[in-house]
């Protein structure tokens, strides 16, 4: 995402961001001199903030932002900052946002250790402040999150995803994140239960449309909104949802030699191979019809509330989501 078009989203919500990354910076603080070191290095990779600007913009097209709003802000960046952690430990990966990885200079275990105190840091923020609403959500986000990639990895070993699967990988590792930022900027705002549902259920599909779209973009684009190069999740063995429909389409055998192709070590011939077998039987058309339906459903939401440059905001949101090119 540039940040040009990023501009268009915060627009609304500049000055609460501004309170947001400095209430964060405060909460990260540690005694610790080791704790110390690696927050300052995790505050200087500049991430674009989408999680938090989901909480704030969903809290402001209800009402006023407020130290509530705040704090959920603060929980869910923690979690997801908690997450990519762990997730670079699990991944092997070198690099975080251009920079070295956590896991690259401080090695795994310090690395796991720090990604459990990022997530235990956000837990005692909730209970210090009495937001147990907010834990009681982030608690069943993580361990959805944590469902949703141990599932992943059962369909890697067996390469035997069907569509209702990854829908439910997705729905819990990427989206569950997203309904908990707008759920939570509801919920900041308002006791009504029918409009943090709404809120909710506005986050689970415009994750689910994120999600779609991101895997989209490993065939098609240059690199996606999340800096993976094209074709890494057919190196990492994850049927996504392009493939897994072609698969659906194709013969037996043919099934049998693209699932053999994965299997194996992917050259770059490999790889071409698989997405000219997806391209034959539409798997990106297919793809982005089913990105469109769940913006689609996101945008019925959020259009049912007021008019206001925040509510106006997150639909821009899932447009430029559901069009980005890379």
């Amino acid at each position: 995402m540039k940040d040009r078009e990023l501009k268009n989203f915060i627009e609304p919500i500049k000055e609460e961001l501004k309170e947001f990354e400095k209430y964060f910076s405060q909460q990260m603080r540690s005694r610790v001199g080791l704790v110390e070191l690696i927050v300052r290095y995790i505050l200087r990779q500049k991430g674009k903030k989408i999680r938090p600007t989901l909480v704030l913009l969903s809290a402001k097209t209800l009402g006023d932002v407020n130290i509530h709003t705040y704090r959920g802000a603060v929980l869910v960046e923690l979690l997801h900052t908690a997450t990519l952690v762990h997730d670079d430990v699990v991944d092997n990966s070198d690099t975080r946002r251009g920079l070295p990885s956590i896991n690259a200079i401080w090695k795994n275990r310090i690395a796991v250790l720090m990604g459990d105190y990022l997530l235990a840091r956000g837990l005692q923020i909730a209970v210090d402040n009495d937001e147990f609403d907010f834990l009681k959500i982030i608690t069943n986000t993580v361990k959805r999150m944590s469902e949703g990639e141990l599932l992943q990895i059962q369909k890697i070993r067996k390469l035997n995803n069907d569509e209702e699967t990854y829908l439910k990988i997705i729905s819990d590792k990427t989206a569950s994140l997203f309904a908990t930022c707008t759920s939570i900027g509801a919920m900041s705002i308002t006791s009504d239960k029918n409009v943090i549902d709404d809120f909710r259920q506005f986050g689970e599909y415009l994750g689910i449309a994120f999600q779609i779209k991101d895997d989209i973009l490993d065939f098609e684009g240059t690199s996606s909104i999340m800096g993976k190069p094209t074709g890494n999740d057919l190196r990492d063995k994850k049927l996504t949802l392009p493939i897994i429909y072609a698969l659906k389409q194709a013969e037996k055998n043919e099934v049998k030699n693209i699932k053999n192709l994965i299997k194996g070590r992917l050259s770059s011939k490999d790889i071409d191979s698989i997405f000219e077998f997806v391209s034959r039987y539409n798997g990106l058309e297919y793809a982005n019809q089913r990105a469109k339906e769940f913006a689609s459903k996101a945008i019925d939401i959020i259009s049912k509330y007021e008019n206001s440059e925040s509510r106006q905001a997150l639909i821009e949101l899932v447009n430029f989501i559901l069009n980005r090119k890379n």
